[in-house]
């Protein structure tokens, strides 16, 4: 898992990214590794995200990031396997059965 702070929503990381990260971690425990603060939407789109948001979540829905906590899951291949809206839990049955679908076999 992997933090990627951004404040277009809301402004509701306004801070650093050292500020995002304490505050992350004080008030949610947080203990994943978070980026530097990057734009999800619109022209200044981080390259990540514009490789991401094509990919359709469960409601076919694709485009631009509606809100914080939307997830992408990328397979060890690079390839983006699955998305998950913003409501999805991170411990969700349908989340860990997507990366349990793209974890390699284990001998």
């Amino acid at each position: 898992m992997l933090g990627v702070p951004c404040n277009q929503f809301a402004g509701q990381e306004p801070g650093s990214a050292e500020e995002i990260s304490d505050f992350c971690q004080v008030n949610y425990g947080v203990t994943f590794p978070l980026t530097e603060k990057v734009e999800v939407n619109g022209p200044h789109r981080h390259p990540l995200y514009a490789a991401l948001v094509d990919a359709p979540d469960a409601e076919g829905h694709t485009g631009d990031v509606r809100w914080t906590f939307e997830k992408f899951l990328v397979a060890p291949d690079g390839t983006v396997a699955a998305r998950f809206a913003p409501t999805v839990e991170p411990g969700s049955p349908e989340l860990r059965a997507a990366i349990e679908k793209v974890l390699p076999p284990t001998a």
